[in-house]
């Protein structure tokens, strides 16, 4: 079953809160709408919420690192947020870096540091 990710619009500010393991149809589907919204809304800002995500595969690893790297070509600054200890591992493990990605415990903190940003 092919789920799509809500993406929601505040301001300049794309949100992303992704509740649910993805599948590799799922990840291929929010990496394209995301980068279609993005378009549509001039948005400045993206913020990923993944507090709900436990474990990430190869695949879906691979799709978040081109999901961030595609935004920030796009000229939208990126937060991260809910990193779990098992996605950090296995996001290192697989050379996947987010530089100049920032991140923060939770969603409240994300967009506190993103329109700080967006502010400059």
């Amino acid at each position: 079953m092919n789920m799509r990710i809500p993406i929601l619009k505040l301001g300049e500010t794309l949100i992303v809160s992704i509740q649910w393991e993805l599948d590799d149809q799922t990840a291929i589907q929010f990496q394209e709408d995301l980068l279609n919204k993005m378009h549509a809304t001039t948005a400045r800002g993206v913020l990923i919420d993944l507090t709900p995500i436990d474990f990430i595969d190869s695949f879906i690893a691979k799709v978040l690192g081109d999901v961030i790297n595609m935004s920030r070509l796009m000229g939208a600054k990126v937060v991260i947020t809910g990193i779990q200890p098992a996605v950090a591992i296995t996001l290192i493990e697989l050379g996947i870096r987010l530089e100049n990605v920032m991140t923060a415990l939770d969603l409240e903190n994300g967009l506190d540091k993103l329109h700080k940003e967006l502010e400059d």
